[in-house]
């Protein structure tokens, strides 16, 4: 081998070193972003429901964005709320104010993935919140929410254990 072919050569080996570091520590840092909140439908920063206040949805049966100064933690991930009062709300009962199925789109639930929602898109229904990934899915979820939900329920046995 010429010293130009061999230069080439451990150039060439090193840029696939490189890659594949490159590429473990993505994998292994979109896991970890993931793992912060567990089975929790967050950003990479560990936000959930984009930033939207869970409570508003009970309180006000809208989708509120949150303030980004009036957060809570549970279960790995942070949420924002309009409110003080909310936010207090919120810790003293988490579960009843977090999202269904970790805030991943029910309908996808129970169609067995865990899908990304829009906020704005909800239904509180017999004191829980399930979210959806857009507006046609949320009319096609409506058609059949019993039926959707007893899928979800048995699909995220196994989805919420991944």
């Amino acid at each position: 081998m010429t010293p130009t072919a061999a230069s080439t050569a451990r150039q060439q080996q090193f840029h696939r070193i490189a890659l594949a570091i490159f590429m473990a520590l993505a994998i292994a840092l979109a896991w970890s972003a993931s793992a912060r909140a567990g089975n929790i439908n967050v950003d990479g920063s560990g936000l959930a429901i984009k930033g939207y206040d869970p409570v508003a949805y009970f309180t006000q049966n809208a989708a509120v964005p949150g303030n980004a100064e009036i957060t809570a933690t549970h279960k790995g991930a942070t949420y924002r709320f309009a409110s003080a009062e909310h936010r207090d709300l919120f810790i003293a009962a988490p579960d009843k104010y977090a999202p269904q199925y970790g805030g991943y789109c029910a309908y996808g639930v129970a169609k067995g993935v865990k899908a990304r929602i829009e906020p704005e898109q909800f239904t509180v229904l017999d004191g829980k919140l399930y979210l959806n990934f857009n507006a046609g899915v949320q009319r096609t979820w409506q058609k059949d929410v019993p039926g959707y939900l007893a899928m979800s329920d048995k699909n995220w046995q196994h989805l919420g254990a991944e």
